[in-house]
């Protein structure tokens, strides 16, 4: 699926717009850096007033071990917050709730990585995306990520049916295990995300690849978002239980077709003990007589 052309005059976001020409001029200004290069939403033509700005600054290399880059960022707008994240980037909150992501990185060897994104990003309009260049090198690595690479559909099929069933059974013995919290979090932020993107893989929709659930009310068919619905719920055991178990026949059901389509491997057999160790983690997750949680 292509992506729409990027025309930031007609972005809903007046106040990003401004943030990002004001980023464009404190880094022309600044003789220490040598790129910057935005990515997110704005990127390709999705920002809207819930926003973020997002960016990867790159410092000349010797300069790159003592730059400040939060006193660079506070020149942008006023902080409410700003700390280096579980990943080593700079979070921000601005006065405005608008939040940041800033990538400091040496120009040489941050630059050079960008080779590697392909696949994962995409920009559409690079010269948009490029707010600096001092040498050319940026400008160069960005155009190469300006044309949409999707996933190759079988071996990308395989790696999902075999995730989804590595964490399912993992799930299984969790919530067998009463441990209704962690089956919960397994359920929604592991095996949910790749079933997603197999959904997505399938119905040839895999343009948010890497957040299978963004535009999800946009993207995917009603029948789809149901099936996807029906495998949540609230962190409570006979409601993990239910949904785990819808969960793993939607799995089984997409790799099915993944393999009818493509000829991806299905462990079948396992894929049926998974279900049983599934439906006896149900049995003993029932509710009590006056409808409260049993909380064996």
């Amino acid at each position: 699926m292509p992506f729409p052309a990027h025309d930031p005059a007609a972005t809903p976001s007046p106040v990003l717009d401004e943030r990002i020409a004001r980023l464009r001029e404190l880094a022309a200004a600044e003789p220490r850096l040598e790129g910057v290069l935005l990515y997110g939403s704005w990127t390709v033509g999705e920002a809207d007033e819930h926003s973020d700005i997002e960016a990867y600054v790159f410092v000349a290399d010797a300069h790159a071990d003592g730059f400040d880059g939060r006193a660079f960022i506070e020149r942008l707008a006023p902080l409410k917050l700003a700390y280096t994240n579980m990943y080593g980037i700079l979070a921000v909150v601005f006065d405005d709730l608008m939040r940041g992501e800033f990538h400091f990185e040496p120009a040489t060897s941050g630059i050079a990585k960008i080779a590697d994104w392909a696949g994962m990003v995409h920009l559409p309009e690079p010269g948009a995306a490029v707010l600096l260049d001092r040498t050319g090198a940026l400008t160069r690595a960005a155009g190469e990520l300006a044309d949409f690479r999707p996933p190759e559909p079988e071996p990308t099929a395989q790696q999902l049916t075999d995730e989804l069933t590595n964490w399912t059974l993992m799930l299984a013995h969790v919530l067998a295990r009463g441990e209704t919290a962690r089956s919960h979090a397994l359920l929604h932020t592991v095996v949910a995300p790749h079933q997603l993107q197999l959904c997505r893989l399938l119905r040839g929709s895999t343009r948010h690849w890497l957040t299978p659930s963004r535009a999800l009310e946009a993207d995917l068919p009603a029948a789809e978002r149901a099936r996807y619905a029906a495998a949540t719920a609230p962190a409570e055991r006979h409601a993990v239980a239910e949904a785990a178990r819808a969960s793993w026949a939607w799995s089984r059901e997409l790799a099915e077709e993944a393999a009818a389509r493509w000829g991806t491997r299905v462990p079948r057999r396992l894929h049926e003990e998974i279900g049983a160790l599934l439906a006896r983690a149900g049995a003993g997750a029932g509710a009590t007589a006056d409808g409260r949680q049993d909380a064996r």
